[in-house]
This record gives structure tokens, sequence and C-alpha cells, in this order.
């Protein structure tokens, strides 16, 4: 009885310690424990790719908090927006957490490849440039955009991964990566293989300031060395205007 009881508090360790990849989340998210990582298949892929040097950004492990919530195919009052609303997200971890979080799992017709926890006003955004930005850019290519790929939404963590940093738009509900998209023939457009030399490029850089003003922020390759395989879109708050890069 001994033995069993110390594996099982082994295992408790074990999970306790494996629930957070930035060393934030496991503490952050209060909702409901984190049971495993809710990363897409297409995430897992970018993670085999980026560099050992550049922390890896996609590793998020957001609360599973939609227990109770309620589909709506209009959610935030906004018709096209497909998902549910779910319980507040609180956290220990000052400046995270959503105060009025929704799970979507749909926009303008478009699956996400992974459900995303956001707030309305970031759901907004991302519903307006599908519809505005996403869409016509690639027009009827491929028979159009069927899925977006996300690898990232909410988490709890500091700007970038980088200890010490300021909480990232992510850890407020109010940003989301997108790593590129499914077309209805199946092909899929990748931001790290098209941006640059494919027959994708114009496309993808007319979606990427299509964003711009839509989000406060919008970062994709060339910003920063940080973003080369995804665009990042946040409602940050400021005074200066948008961000794009």
């Amino acid at each position: 009885m001994k033995a069993i009881g110390a594996a099982a508090l082994f295992s408790v360790f074990v999970i306790a310690g494996c629930g957070s990849s930035d060393g934030v989340v496991a503490r952050g998210a209060q909702v409901l424990p984190v049971i495993g990582a809710a990363i897409s298949s297409d995430a897992g892929r970018l993670l085999g790719r980026v560099t050992p040097s550049r922390p890896a950004s996609y590793r998020s492990h957001p609360p599973r908090s939609a227990t109770g919530g309620r589909a709506s195919g209009s959610l935030c009052g906004t018709r096209g927006i497909e998902g549910t609303t779910i319980a507040p997200i609180t956290s220990e971890i000052a400046g995270c957490g959503v105060a009025q979080p929704v799970r979507v799992t749909h926009v303008d017709g478009v699956k996400l490849s992974q459900s995303a926890i956001m707030d309305c006003d970031t759901a907004r955004a991302l519903h307006k440039w599908v519809r505005k930005g996403a869409k016509p850019a690639i027009g009827r290519r491929g028979g159009g955009i069927a899925e977006l790929h996300v690898p990232a939404h909410y988490a709890c963590r500091p700007m970038n991964h980088r200890p010490g940093a300021p909480v990232s738009e992510h850890g407020r509900g109010r940003a989301i990566d997108i790593s590129g998209m499914t077309l209805a023939n199946g092909q899929h457009v990748s931001v790290l293989d098209d941006w640059r030399g494919s027959r994708h490029s114009a496309a993808l850089r007319r979606m990427h300031r299509a964003a711009c003003g839509t989000f406060t922020t919008t970062l994709g390759p060339g910003s920063d060395g940080m973003h080369e395989d995804h665009f990042h879109y946040d409602l940050a708050q400021r005074r200066n205007g948008p961000i794009c890069r």
C-alpha cells in the first residue's frame, strides 16, 4: 500500500510539472485544471521547425473552461461567429484572465483548426479580417479558405515568452496567431513556406495589410524575428495608433 501511495503521489507531481511550458500557465488558470495540451496538428509541425535558439511560441495550454457554455452561431452579437460563451477566466498572475471569454470554432464559415479563447472584441475583429481581408485575398483559389490554422490563442504568459516581460495580450484573451490555412481543395498555405517566393505570397501580404487597423498590433515575417512563421494579431490598448510590421 505504501508503494502504491508513493507512486500515486509521484504521478501527481509529474502531472503538475508538465502542466505548463511557460512556467506561468500552471499557476495562472484557475477555472479548471489543465488536463492536456490543446495544440493543433499544425502547431505540432511548426514546433519541430523552430530554431533551437528561439523560444517555442505555440506551446499553449488554455484552461478547459467550456463546461456549461451555450453554443451560438451569432456569438458576441455577430452573425457568423460560431462557438460558445464560457465561464470567466481568473488568474493569480496579475494581468492575466478574461472577464467575458468566448470559445470560437468558426468565423464567417471558416473553421478554426482549434477552438480559440478570446474576448468578444477580438472575435469581432477576427471576423472582420476574415470577411474583408483573408477571403478576398485568396478569392476563389482552391475553392476558397476552408480552415485557418491557429497555433496560439489564450495563454497566461509574458510577451514572446521572455521572463520578466509584461503579460502578453494572449494572457488577456485579446490576441490570436494565424500560421496558415487550408483551402477547400485540401491545399495548405503556410506563412512560413509561402510568405516569400510562392504563388501565394501576394495573397498572404494582402491579408497581413488588411489586418492593420482592424487589430491594433499586426506582426508577421520580418517584424521582430519572433513571427517568421505566423501572423500575430492583438488589440493592445495604445495611444499612438496601430503597429503594423
